[in-house]
């Protein structure tokens, strides 16, 4: 029998940089998935050092062994529907009383609780990049966004203890504005029932974020101006057939005029819920029940009125060669943000489909709260 030799890393001493170590992207991407799980994320803004744990994903026996100063960090948007000044800025920082318990705390950042027996100030503390960073990271986690931010002394032995990436908050906010090059990944004929000539790509993010797809009908010419639109993903709307909202009709009405043109684009941008998620989105939706609108139940929940990133769309249309298109849409903010990405449009195509009894309302609040050209 032949033998072999043991297995080695290589020595990377002298490398740099190290091709095992993970890139700023990947470390945050980390972050992320770890507060999704109720861990902890390091965060340092120069010798100030804080431990962030989400809200919503703490859980008790944690929150049990938390020792330092804890202060409950929220979005000017939430802390607004809890009677709280947040001083005209987007984060609010609330110092948390000794001996408060977590169902309170939980209750507070939770709109669809009651947050009785929880005495909070009339004014926020001063936010700084540590909090604002809390807040992104539990966003881009698809959290309810609310953190809390613990110092003191044993932060930096805990973190150490237990092996917690630290990492300083001003990167952390760089790397979340950054805009996320998509890069194909496959791709394969699909025959629909709205156009047999489809295929569909796959893009990922490298940061091992949501994957984003292109629904391509017949052959584009990308010397030409495309037909295309812009779709955000729409569980309820696109797969349930929900009344609630026009994205399913305007789904299928798309898919059909790119059939009847011959050709065309449909990126189905996986963000759920303007950008907040399903899990979000449904609690948007009880808030609705209650009477708020759109825009205003995402505000209760501590989101702004639209949390999605267009820039997406923009890197999935430079990936197939595309710089001109005739897009299909209502809203002007999508046409600004490929327009300031290089993307040529050369026309807005009205979609005006799906308005019925149990949608009128809010398709009338996205006219006059968020501008759409209805």
């Amino acid at each position: 029998m032949r033998a072999y030799a043991p297995f080695t890393f290589a020595d990377t001493a002298a490398q740099t940089p190290d091709p095992f170590a993970p890139d700023l992207s990947e470390r945050v991407a980390r972050m992320v998935s770890d507060l999704r799980l109720g861990l902890p994320a390091m965060l340092s803004q120069g010798a100030d050092h804080a431990m962030v744990l989400p809200v919503e994903t703490l859980s008790p026996t944690r929150f049990a062994a938390l020792t330092g100063d804890l202060h409950l960090v929220l979005t000017s948007h939430r802390a607004t529907a809890l009677g709280i000044d947040a001083g005209g800025v987007d984060v609010a920082v609330v110092r948390l009383t000794e001996g408060v318990d977590l169902a309170r705390i939980k209750a507070a950042a939770d709109p669809r609780q009651a947050h009785d027996g929880m005495t909070l100030p009339d004014d926020a503390m001063p936010a700084d990049n540590i909090h604002r960073a809390a807040i992104r990271l539990v966003k881009r986690a698809e959290l309810v966004p609310a953190a809390l931010v613990v110092t003191g002394p044993v932060i930096a032995k805990t973190s150490a203890r237990h092996g917690f990436d630290s990492l300083p908050a001003a990167e952390i906010l760089a790397q979340l504005d950054a805009a996320r090059d998509m890069q194909p990944v496959s791709d394969a004929r699909v025959p629909m029932a709205a156009a047999n000539a489809g295929r569909l790509r796959v893009f990922r993010a490298p940061d091992g974020g949501a994957e984003h797809y292109a629904i391509q009908i017949g052959n584009p010419d990308p010397d030409q101006p495309v037909l295309v639109r812009l779709h955000s993903a729409c569980f309820t709307g696109d797969v349930l057939g929900s009344l609630k909202c026009d994205c399913g009709p305007q789904l299928h009405a798309a898919l059909a005029a790119m059939n009847a043109a011959g050709s065309g684009v449909l990126l189905y941008l996986n963000q759920e819920g303007r950008g907040i998620g399903l899990a979000n989105k449904m609690r948007a939706y009880g808030l609705q029940d209650q009477g708020l609108d759109t825009v205003e139940a995402n505000h209760h929940l501590g989101f702004d009125d639209d949390e999605r990133d267009f820039r997406i769309g923009a890197s999935l249309l430079r990936q197939m060669g595309i710089n001109q298109v005739r897009l299909m849409t209502n809203n002007p903010a999508k046409i600004a943000r490929l327009t300031s990405d290089g993307i040529t449009v050369v026309e807005r195509v009205p979609l005006m489909v799906g308005r019925g009894p149990e949608n009128t309302r809010y398709l009338d609040i996205k006219a006059r709260k968020s501008g759409h050209m209805m």
